[in-house]
């Protein structure tokens, strides 16, 4: 009998599933290759998607709730910061230097008795990040949480900004890191001297693409606003663009000259080309509109929508100590660009520069405003208000000279590039210090399914493509065989 029970109670028993585990989560390794992306089956409809779940349903006479699903404050909160009438009131600046020190700044925005506005900016953390020097550096947009920093020691290091955590280092380059940068919250596009450009997923730091095509060091890459194509340049003196949702280049030019910046302008009609101290700004149609002779050799570049909203401007920092405020006239107005303001306060050369636009509080005048920061190898980060530009400019009028809203020293340190982050609430203690909580990871983890639902919803990155390194090698000997058919 006792045996018979025990076998009665061992077929009662279910039977134990095996279990899988899943993979760590964190930065891919070097050597290892990502897993392949698989094409979805069947397109699933928005309207299926979207559509209502009934709130009952009648089973033998009773009526059964269906669990509603939940909207979280986290995703109102990306929701809101997301759409265009939604600015953040306040901002993070991170800078990084030749010294392989990386610079953190909370900034702040507040209006004095006499209705002034007065910025603030509070270190958060300096620390070593590199082994060698710091040559970019880029935040997540929308609000997103990720920093990337790129260096000659030829590492790409991600960083938690909320938590301030090292997430760890990407390692598929074989030469300096030149230009980071993201396309969207959930993607990172970095270029290098050797070459190649890599676009990285974030929600596992899987990489998506190694885009070839470049004879030498990529200098700078700028990703159209649309997230469909983007454009770089480099040594061997050619523009290339790349349709990122194939995931391959699909035009080149050559240039006579070496770019060492490429810019997208606010609206995506025009991008600028910097080659020593001329900028050469064309149409989407690679037409020539305009050709800027600087008066000194630059070193950044960056469009900057006006105030009002009417038009662009044209942001240029270099060697002479200044950042140079170029109006672009409008689109059927013949006349050149013109200086209209220059920001001043440096001592040296000006090696980047970055814009926000930033809501101001209820008691100011105005609802928004845009602010510039620039970087120095003076040691000096500025930040400027962009409200006294002129709206109405003219070639008789001199040039307005704009002194710094406010400023950070860094006590001599060279500074080599910058990027602003939206401002939001921080967990964590220190930038490589404290022991992460629970309820921390579980929060994060929620923001990288929110990440991860985004770029599933939306029609960008990643969709369609296929990993497959012979792929690429056929593409570039195809590229190789028309640029030689185009010499011939």
């Amino acid at each position: 009998m006792a045996k018979l029970s025990q076998n009665a109670r061992a077929q009662e028993r279910p039977a134990k599933k095996a279990r899988i585990g899943a993979p760590p989560r964190g930065i891919i390794p070097t050597k290892k290759k990502p897993a392949p992306l698989t094409k979805p089956a069947k397109a699933v409809e928005k309207s299926e998607v979207l559509a209502p779940i009934p709130s009952s349903l009648k089973g033998k006479g009773k009526e059964t709730e269906q669990p509603k699903p939940s909207i979280t404050k986290k995703t109102k909160k990306r929701k809101a910061r997301e759409s265009d009438d939604v600015l953040p009131s306040s901002f993070k600046v991170v800078a990084g230097s030749y010294e392989k020190l990386l610079y953190g700044l909370d900034g702040t925005v507040t209006v004095d008795d006499h209705s002034n506005l007065q910025f603030h900016l509070k270190p958060i953390f300096i620390f070593p990040a590199h082994v060698s020097c710091i040559k970019a550096v880029a935040a997540s947009p929308h609000g997103g949480k990720w920093l990337a920093t790129g260096s000659a020691d030829e590492i790409v290091k991600v960083w938690d900004l909320r938590r301030r955590k090292e997430i760890g280092g990407l390692m598929h380059h074989e030469g300096s890191i030149t230009h980071l940068t993201f396309p969207s919250r959930s993607h990172l596009l970095s270029a290098s001297e050797d070459g190649t450009l890599c676009l990285f997923r974030a929600r596992d730091w899987a990489v998506l693409r190694v885009l070839k095509g470049h004879k030498g060091r990529v200098n700078s890459v700028a990703v159209h606003p649309s997230g469909k194509v983007a454009l770089s340049v480099g040594k061997d003196r050619a523009l290339r663009m790349w349709d990122l949702m194939r995931g391959k280049g699909c035009a080149s030019t050559k240039l006579g000259k070496e770019g060492e910046l490429v810019r997208w302008s606010i609206d995506g009609a025009k991008f600028v080309v910097q080659s020593g101290s001329t900028l050469d700004i064309y149409s989407t149609t690679m037409d020539l509109l305009y050709t800027i002779k600087h008066p000194a050799r630059l070193h950044d570049v960056n469009f900057c929508k006006r105030i009002d909203g009417t038009g662009e401007l044209l942001l240029a920092g270099g060697e002479d100590h200044k950042l140079s405020v170029y109006s672009l006239p409008p689109k059927d107005d013949p006349s050149s660009p013109i200086v209209v303001a220059e920001l001043i306060g440096h001592t040296n050369r000006i090696k980047a520069v970055q814009t926000i636009e930033l809501a101001l509080p209820a008691s100011s005048d105005r609802k928004s405003t845009i602010i510039a920061c620039t970087v120095s190898s003076d040691g000096y980060v500025n930040i400027y208000d962009m409200a006294p530009v002129p709206e109405h400019p003219s070639e008789s009028q001199k040039p307005v000279q704009i002194e710094p809203s406010t400023t950070y020293d860094s006590k001599g340190t060279r500074l080599t590039c910058v990027t602003l982050a939206e401002g939001g609430e921080e967990v964590g203690v220190g930038p490589l210090e404290g022991k992460r909580k629970r309820a921390d990871d579980e929060e994060n983890d929620e923001e990288d399914e929110q990440d991860e639902g985004d770029s599933a919803d939306e029609d960008d990155f990643g969709a369609g493509w296929e990993n497959g390194e012979e792929e690429e090698e056929e593409e570039v000997e195809e590229e190789e065989e028309e640029v030689e058919e185009e010499s011939d």
